[in-house]
């Protein structure tokens, strides 16, 4: 009897001020781990590992470089500890080329943004014309940049055509790659050139995403042109601004091929020698390895952090629709 009391109240419930018997403890179920790790080394493995082989292992391999005094043909190889990096900050030639990567990165990161997004709302209508301008725009961008190098190269020249025509219409053409003061914003206007397509198409791809919703309620509000730009489109850019930034400020900072072709670090010296175009010109041509490897640290640390803190501004400004 007792036992169908306790089966009755079990299944009716006991009644307010009798304790329920306790649930019968239940054996946890373990999780399988082995097919997850085999998941991932299935699926993540090879890209992890390739990125391993090819982009940590390189930066570790040149950062115990760094702290040698690593020549090829001179050894044997002795540790100098953070020798390399304290004679690079007292090394005028270095300081020279930071100061001109550093120029030639704010002239690319910002002309090609302000004239990007010219382009891209001159160029954000239907029609086969656009289209066909589009292209046009973003040819240079899929150019090798040794081929725009060296057609840029014959333009500049002294007897080029845009000297000759210069001097047709009376106009004393300038050393555009033989004067140390002009070769720099030349170097750099033959970047702007080539990369201006890619912010186009970026900044396209941000303009046709903007809700016409918005634009029809600011329109009804009484808001002009300029006014729809700067309330609506603008703030909706942002993601676009951040990408063309990122990837200018990268491309710009490691810089070789086209000082390389053109001017080969003059005129003069090193009036267009970037950190990438010393740092190959040491490890190569001049076979000190070690001390080359510590401009390669010290570019990527600054390459990093410069990043790092754009993109943080930059996120703060996107706009979640």
């Amino acid at each position: 009897m007792e036992q169908s009391a306790l089966t009755q109240l079990k299944e009716r419930g006991a009644p307010p001020g009798v304790p329920r018997a306790a649930p019968a403890p239940q054996a946890r179920r373990r999780r399988h781990v082995w097919p997850r790790v085999w998941h991932f080394l299935s699926f993540g493995a090879p890209g992890v590992l390739v990125y391993v082989c090819f982009v940590l292992a390189p930066i570790g391999i040149s950062f115990w470089y760094s702290l040698t005094n690593y020549n090829p043909f001179n050894p044997p190889i002795s540790y100098v500890g953070f020798d390399n990096y304290v004679l690079l900050f007292q090394d005028n030639e270095f300081l020279t080329a930071l100061k001109i990567t550093s120029i030639l990165t704010a002239i690319v990161v910002v002309v090609p943004n302000v004239l990007g997004l010219g382009v891209a709302l001159l160029l954000d209508r239907p029609g086969w014309l656009y289209n066909a301008l589009r292209s046009v725009f973003f040819t240079p961008v899929i150019l090798s940049s040794v081929v725009v190098s060296i057609i840029w190269s014959r333009l500049l020249d002294n007897d080029g055509p845009l000297n000759a025509f210069l001097r047709v219409v009376g106009l004393d053409p300038p050393g555009w790659l033989s004067d140390p003061d002009v070769a720099i914003y030349s170097l750099a206007s033959i970047v702007c050139w080539q990369m201006l397509g890619f912010c186009v198409v970026v900044y396209l791809a941000g303009l046709q995403g903007v809700p016409t919703e918005l634009l029809e309620a600011a329109e009804i509000d009484g808001a002009g042109p300029v006014r729809r730009f700067r309330a609506v489109t603008w703030p909706l850019l942002a993601p676009a601004l951040t990408i063309n930034t990122v990837v200018l400020l990268i491309s710009a900072f490691k810089t070789y091929d086209y000082v390389k072709v053109i001017t080969n670090g003059g005129p003069g010296a090193g009036a267009t020698a970037t950190i990438a175009f010393n740092v190959l010109a040491t490890g190569f041509d001049a076979n000190h390895v070690g001390y080359a490897s510590a401009m390669a640290i010290v570019m990527l640390l600054i390459v990093a952090v410069v990043t790092a803190v754009v993109l943080k501004l930059l996120q703060r400004r996107e706009v979640d629709l």
